[in-house]
Parts: structure tokens; sequence; C-alpha cells
């Protein structure tokens, strides 16, 4: 793993009793990623954090730059023992590195529609590399349910937006909405190109795949 550094901040608690099994998912992640690309040099975070993770999982990722993301996890959480056996953490390191990668490229975005786009491309990127099925969060809204309900381009547009709402339900919006809509859009924009390289995978412009929502039906004028 000569790539990647991992960082264990423990001031806000220990994490030795897991320490052996987060290291070796760490490792198995590097291992999938480089299969594919020679995996990006990364600084990654590690701390403990009770009560800040995804309750269903015990843990929560976050990428802040092309560089570094950091992995946040709470083994007090009843889920968390499960999550690290039963491949949720690796997942979630594949799901941020794609982000790093990305960051390095086009970057996350700043509009609504960049957003929707940089996390559907991370969720499919996961279930491409370790042939994973969707997360409940991507798999929250059906494709029919979204299409009954497109979502304007005017919004995708917007800087401005809530972020949190969108994609945690934290305000006006169904919880999981952004996942599930940008994991179907950037599934339709897939099947429309086939095999796509290790370039588009990364690259792609997010008005390519909204292109492609907009003709599925997910998105309207």
């Amino acid at each position: 793993m000569d790539a990647w550094t991992l960082h264990w901040l423990e001031a806000s608690g220990s994490l030795a009793e897991c320490r052996r099994e987060v290291s070796a998912t760490f490792e198995s992640a590097y291992r999938a990623i480089a299969g594919w690309m020679p995996p990006p040099r990364l600084d990654v975070l590690i701390q403990r954090l009770p009560g800040e993770t995804l309750a269903e999982l015990g843990l929560v990722g976050r990428a802040y730059r092309s560089t570094m993301f950091s992995m946040t996890l709470d083994p007090d959480n009843p889920h968390f023992a499960h999550s690290l056996h039963n491949g949720a953490l690796q997942r979630h390191i594949v799901h941020e590195v794609h982000h790093c990668l990305r960051m390095a490229g086009p970057g996350y975005g700043w509009t609504l529609g960049e957003a929707l786009v940089s996390e559907g491309l991370a969720g499919q990127f996961v279930a491409h590399l370790l042939g994973s099925a969707a997360e409940p969060w991507e798999r929250a809204f059906s494709l029919e349910a979204l299409q009954t309900a497109p979502v304007p381009m005017g919004e995708l547009e917007a800087r401005y937006y809530d972020h949190s709402a969108w994609f945690f339900g934290t305000g006006d919006k169904p919880r999981w909405l952004g996942y599930a809509l940008g994991y179907q859009m950037v599934g339709r924009w897939l099947a429309s190109v086939g095999e796509p390289g290790v370039e588009a995978w990364l690259n792609v412009s997010a008005q390519e795949v909204m292109a492609v929502g907009l003709k599925e039906g997910l998105l309207s004028w």
C-alpha cells in the first residue's frame, strides 16, 4: 500500500480494538484499485467519533481534496462490526477514492447536477470494481419512481442548493433522493456508452451524464 498513508487520529478515542481489521480492509481496497489503475497517492485520516457516522453502518467517509479523504468510525455503533465484515467499509473506501480521483480532474462540482453525477459515478464505480450491489441509499428510489417526478434542469444548475436535503433528507426532500437519482443517471449513461475506459470513469462531464438523464426521463426542462 505504498501510495496511501493512514493517519490514525485517536485523541477522540482509541481504535486499537479494530485497527488490524481496518488496516486489512484498506489493503484489500488498495489491491482492488491497483488491479484497475495505479492507485493515487493519498493521505487517509481515520478517526473515532461516536454518533457522527451513518447510523445504519457505524462509519462514514468524506473526501476533502484530490490527495486526502477521511474515514470516521464508531465501534460502539451496533452495526459497526457487521459493516467491518460484510464489505461495507471496503466499498466506502473505494467510493471515497473515486471522489479523490475525480477531484484531480473536473472536480466534485459546485452545482447540484455536478454533485449528483459525482456521487452516481462513485457509487457505480464501486459496483463495477467490486461486483457489489447498489447500497441502500442508491436503491432508495427505483428508476420508474424517479421518472414519475423528473427534476427540472434549472434546479441542477443551481450553485446554491441544500446538499444535506438532497442527499440526507434534512429538508423538504426524501432521504437519499440525491444518491438514488445520481446512481440511476450514471447507470443510464453507462448503458448508453457500453464499457467506458479509465478516463471516462473519472472525467466524464456532468453535462454528458445529465443529457442522458434528460433523454431517459429522469430530468426535465
